[in-house]
């Protein structure tokens, strides 16, 4: 069963913890699709990659961009608004309310809700409630008051 892991923002922002969890699925060797709410989230996502860090960048594609087509299996991350999975990765990051698909597809789902918005808390309730249903190991996270990532359920 595919392994699905909650994470609770309500300290940072999601630009400012998806890059560290891309990092950490890169440091591993797999690569990650991202699926965001909307095109305008997508391209502020593309432009926040490539500059998040004065000393680093994460490589990443999406559709729309000169040759994307041809080069999405290329990518190790891959930013998009669908359920595509155009790189054939391991790892699905859902965001802005995305719903999750297909999710045997995958090793690992990540989804990343806003803690300060009620529809996204109550969204993340029931996708939780289905994911354990259906039998996939289904983890909590929420970062304590140092901002250190904990596991909660």
């Amino acid at each position: 069963m595919t392994e699905i892991l909650f994470y609770h923002l309500d300290r940072l922002p999601l630009e400012r913890v998806l890059p560290g969890l891309l990092e950490r699925c890169l440091d591993r060797s797999w690569r990650a699709v991202v699926q965001v709410g909307s095109e305008e989230r997508c391209a502020s996502l593309d432009a926040h990659l490539w500059t998040y860090r004065d000393d680093a960048f994460l490589p990443h594609g999406m559709a729309g961009e000169s040759g994307a087509a041809r080069s999405a299996h290329l990518q190790p991350v891959w930013l998009t608004t669908g359920d595509d999975n155009p790189n054939q990765a391991e790892v699905r990051f859902l965001t802005d309310g995305a719903g999750p698909g297909a999710l045997g597809d995958y090793r690992r789902v990540v989804m990343l809700f806003d803690g300060n918005d009620a529809d996204a808390v109550e969204r993340a309730r029931s996708a939780w409630t289905k994911a354990k249903a259906d039998g996939h190991a289904a983890t909590y996270w929420q970062q304590d008051e140092r901002g250190k990532w904990v596991q909660k359920g």
